[in-house]
C-alpha cells in the first residue's frame, strides 16, 4: 500500500487550468482517469488526510504510485480526452458499463456497391447505417421480412451473392419478390443504392411519405382496373403498417430523443436507454456497472453519455437527450454532444407530460434490470461460495458462515420500537426462519440497549432449546436479569410458522445457532451484541456490524473497521443481508404503528368484534355519544345483549378523558363532536396529534 504523500506533486507544480489526469500504479498501469475544470483544485482533493477520504477513493490513492496530467484548452476537450483514455487504458477504478456489445442492431452496409441489410453486433463500422439496438435478433428479422415486400434490398452474404453472379440464378428471395436480385443484373447499382436509402429513411422514422405514395399508386391502379397490382400495393401498405405497429407511438410530436434512466445502490448501478425516433421507441439497451469510485447520479449519467455517443456523429446523436440528473457542470457535456451531432442538442430533465411519463417507464426498466442482475448474481452457487469464503477470511473465522443471522432496530422518533431477525443459509434467504420482536424492556429510543435486549432474548431461547433436547447441561443458565433459561419469554411476534418442530409438532423457533451474527450498525451495536452473548456464556458465535454510511464492517474489540473491496462478493452478501433485515424491521414497525393509530377504547372490550363495533358507531355516530348512552340505549343496537352492554359501558367509563380539551391560545374549552370511525378516540379526530412522517425519522 503506497503513501500518497510519497508521490504528491510539489506546491505550484499543478496548473490551475482544465485538463485530464491519470493515476498509475507501481507497474505503470493506469488505474484511474479523470477530468477537471481546475487540475490544481481537483488533485488537491486526493492528497488530504486519508481518514477524510471515501473508502473507494482511499483505496485508489493508496494503490497508485504516481499521478500525471495533460492540460487542454477547454472542458469539452477534457471530456473528449477523458473518454479516449478510458477506452485506451481501461482503468480498474473508473466506471465501466458492461454488456454493451451484446445488443443486436439492424445494419445497412451503405459502404458497399450493393448495400446489404443484416443483423450486426459489436463495434460499429464506418459507412454502415445502424438502427436499434433491439432486445432480440428475431425482432429485427421479423421487421426486415415485412419491409422486404416494399424495399427488396439485398440480404444475402458475400458468398451467396458471388455464387448467384457466377451461375446467373438468384436465390429464393429473388424468385418470390423479396430481393431485387442485383446479383443477376435485374437492378442497376444506382437504383439498388437508392432503394437502400429509402429503406433507411423508413427505418429512421420518415414513414408517412412512403405510405402516402403507395396508397396513391394503389388508388391509381384501381382506377385503371389493374386490380392485381392494386392488391399487391394494398398488401405492401399493410406490411408497412404492421412493421410500424411493432414500435408503438409514445410521443405524439414525432420527437427524436434518447431517454436515459439510472437505478443504483451502494455497490452497483443499472442504466437503461430508450431510443425514440419519430415518436416511436426504435431501440432499447441497458448496462450494469460496479461503483468502484465515489460517484453521483449526474456523474453516472455523464459516463453513460460518453459511452453512448463517444463514437457517434450526425443523426446518431438525437436532438434531445432526457436524463434523471444533469452532469455537473452540464455546459461542457451539452457542447460536446452538439459538436458530435453538428447541431444543437438539448440535454435536460423532463418535468411534465408524455416525456416525464415515458421517463418513469424507463426508470422502472432500470430498477428491474438492477434487481434481475442482483438476483442472477445471488443465485449463482460459485458466487455465493466465494462470498462466504471472503467473509470468513475478512473476519478470521475458522470456516465459512453457512448460517448468518442479521438484526435491525426500527422505530419512529422513539415510538413503536421493534426489531427484526432475518436468516440466510448458504447465501440464500430462509424466510420461514425470520422473526420479529417488540422492544418491551424499556421505553424510548436507545438502539444499543434495544440490540442488547434482542440478542439476549433470541439466544436465551436457543439455550432453552438446547437444554430441552439434552444438548445443554448448564446449571448456571440464569441470565443477568434473573429470568431462568427455560422460562418462556414474551414479546416475540414470530409472524411466520416454519423451521424445525418439537415432539408436539410446534415449531422450534430458535433451535439452530448461526455461525455469524450481523447487526445493522457500527461499533456500539456490535459491542452490545457481543456483550449479550458473553453474558449468556456463548463464545462460539462470531459477531460483526455493517455501518451503512461507508459500508464498513466492524468487529468486537477492534478500533478500526474491516474495509472489504467494493467489488467483493462478501461485501455484496453482507449488504443484502443487512438490507433485508432493514426491510423486514421497517415493514413490521409501520404495520404496528398503523394498528396503534387505528386503535380506540372499543378495542379494550373483550369479545367485541369488528362487526359489532361498526354497528355501535353507526348507531350512535361517535364514541362520545356512545359513552353518554345508558345501558338500555346500548342494548338497542342489534347483536348487543345486556351483559355486553354493561361491559361496553364499563370499558368506556374507564377510558373517559380526565379533563376536557382546552385551546391554549384562547382558553376556550373544546367541545367539538366529530363523527368517529371504529377504534377512534372519543371526541377528537383520529389523526389529531399524530406524528407526521414527513417530520419524523423512521429507522
Amino acid at each position: 500500500m503506497a503513501d500518497p504523500s510519497s508521490y504528491r506533486p510539489r506546491p505550484g507544480e499543478i496548473p490551475d487550468s482544465p485538463g485530464v489526469y491519470r493515476f498509475r500504479d507501481e507497474h505503470r498501469r493506469v488505474i484511474y482517469v479523470g477530468k477537471a475544470k481546475s487540475l490544481r483544485q481537483r488533485l488537491a482533493n486526493y492528497f488530504q488526510d486519508l481518514a477524510n477520504l471515501h473508502p473507494r477513493t482511499r483505496s485508489m490513492v493508496t494503490t497508485a504510485a504516481s499521478v500525471e496530467w495533460t492540460v487542454v484548452s477547454t472542458e469539452v476537450e477534457a471530456l473528449q480526452l477523458e473518454y479516449s483514455w478510458i477506452k485506451e487504458y481501461d482503468p480498474r477504478f473508473n466506471v465501466k458499463y458492461r454488456d454493451d456489445k451484446s445488443y443486436p442492431y439492424l445494419a445497412v452496409t451503405m459502404n458497399e456497391e450493393f448495400p446489404r441489410v443484416q443483423v450486426m453486433r459489436g463495434h460499429k463500422k464506418k459507412g454502415v447505417r445502424y438502427f436499434g439496438p433491439y432486445a432480440h435478433a428475431w425482432a429485427i428479422r421479423d421487421t426486415v421480412d415485412l419491409l422486404l415486400r416494399v424495399f427488396p434490398v439485398r440480404t444475402c452474404s458475400a458468398g451467396v451473392f458471388k455464387n448467384a453472379e457466377r451461375t446467373g440464378r438468384p436465390c429464393l428471395l429473388g424468385y418470390i419478390g423479396k430481393c431485387s436480385a442485383p446479383c443477376v443484373g435485374r437492378i442497376s447499382p444506382e437504383d439498388h443504392y437508392e432503394l437502400a436509402e429509402e429503406f433507411c429513411d423508413f427505418m429512421a422514422g420518415r414513414t408517412g411519405t412512403y405510405l402516402r405514395r403507395l396508397e396513391k399508386q394503389m388508388a391509381e391502379a384501381s382506377d385503371e382496373m389493374e386490380y392485381e397490382r392494386a392488391a399487391r400495393l394494398r398488401d405492401d401498405v399493410g406490411a408497412l403498417k404492421k412493421a410500424m405497429e411493432k414500435n408503438a407511438v409514445v410521443l405524439a410530436d414525432a420527437t427524436d430523443a434518447d431517454l436515459i434512466a439510472v437505478a443504483e445502490d451502494e455497490l452497483e448501478a443499472a442504466v437503461q436507454i430508450f431510443h425514440v425516433r419519430g415518436g416511436r421507441v426504435r431501440g432499447q439497451r441497458g448496462w450494469v456497472t460496479d461503483k468502484v469510485e465515489e460517484i453521483t447520479t449526474g456523474a453516472l449519467v455523464e459516463h453513460a453519455l460518453q459511452q453512448l455517443y463517444g463514437e457517434e456523429t450526425g443523426d446518431s446523436v438525437p436532438k434531445e437527450v432526457l436524463v434523471p440528473a444533469l452532469p455537473d457542470p452540464v455546459e461542457p457535456v451539452q457542447e460536446w454532444l452538439t459538436v458530435r451531432r453538428g447541431a444543437n442538442v438539448s440535454l435536460r430533465i423532463p418535468q411534465r407530460g408524455d416525456k416525464k411519463a415515458l421517463m418513469e417507464t424507463v426508470q422502472r426498466n432500470a430498477a428491474q434490470a438492477l434487481v434481475l442482475h442482483k438476483t442472477k448474481r445471488a443465485s449463482d452457487l460459485t458466487t455465493r461460495s466465494r462470498a462466504l469464503e471472503e467473509i470468513a477470511d475478512a473476519l478470521d473465522l475458522d470456516s465459512a458462515p453457512l448460517r448468518i443471522e442479521c438484526y435491525d432496530i426500527s422505530h419512529l422518533q422513539g415510538d413503536d420500537v421493534v426489531a427484526s431477525m432475518v436468516v440466510f443459509e448458504d447465501g440464500l434467504q430462509r424466510k420461514n426462519e425470520y422473526r420479529r420482536f417488540q422492544i418491551k424492556g424499556f421505553a424510548g429510543q436507545d438502539d444499543v440497549r434495544s440490540m442488547h435486549e434482542v440478542i439476549t432474548r433470541r439466544f436465551r431461547r436457543y439455550l432453552a432449546e438446547k437444554e430441552k433436547s439434552g444438548e445443554w447441561a448448564g446449571a448456571e443458565d440464569t441470565p443477568v436479569d434473573g429470568t431462568p433459561v427455560g422460562v418462556p419469554l414474551t414479546g416475540e411476534d414470530d409472524g411466520v410458522i416454519g423451521g424445525p418442530k418439537d415432539d408436539d409438532g410446534r415449531p422450534r423457533k430458535f433451535a439452530y445457532p448461526p455461525q455469524l451474527v450481523v447487526v445493522d450498525g457500527g461499533r456500539p451495536q456490535v459491542a452490545a451484541a457481543r456483550r449479550a452473548l458473553d453474558e449468556l456464556g456463548i463464545d462460539d458465535i462470531a459477531v460483526c456490524g455493517l455501518a451503512k454510511r461507508l459500508e464498513e464492517v466492524w468487529v468486537p474489540g477492534e478500533e478500526d473497521p474491516v474495509v472489504l473491496p467494493r467489488s467483493s462478493e462478501g461485501l455484496y452478501l453482507l449488504q443484502r443481508v443487512r438490507d433485508e433485515a432493514h426491510r423486514f424491521a421497517i415493514t413490521y414497525q409501520r404495520a404496528k404503528r398503523a394498528k396503534r393509530l387505528r386503535s380506540g377504547p372499543l378495542d379494550e372490550v373483550p369479545g367485541l368484534g369488528e362487526t359489532r363495533k361498526q354497528a355501535l358507531i353507526k348507531h350512535f355516530g361517535s364514541v362520545k355519544r356512545l359513552r353518554a348512552a345508558t345501558i338500555e340505549q346500548i342494548q338497542e343496537v342489534p347483536g348487543i345483549g345486556r351483559k355486553t352492554a354493561e361491559t361496553i359501558a364499563v370499558a368506556l367509563a374507564r377510558s373517559a378523558p380526565a379533563a376536557p380539551a382546552v385551546n391554549t391560545a384562547t382558553g376556550e374549552i373544546i367541545d367539538e363532536e366529530e363523527p368517529d370511525t371504529t377504534g377512534g378516540s372519543s371526541g377528537e379526530s383520529v389523526s389529531a396529534g399524530l406524528p407526521d412522517d414527513r417530520r419524523g425519522q423512521e429507522t
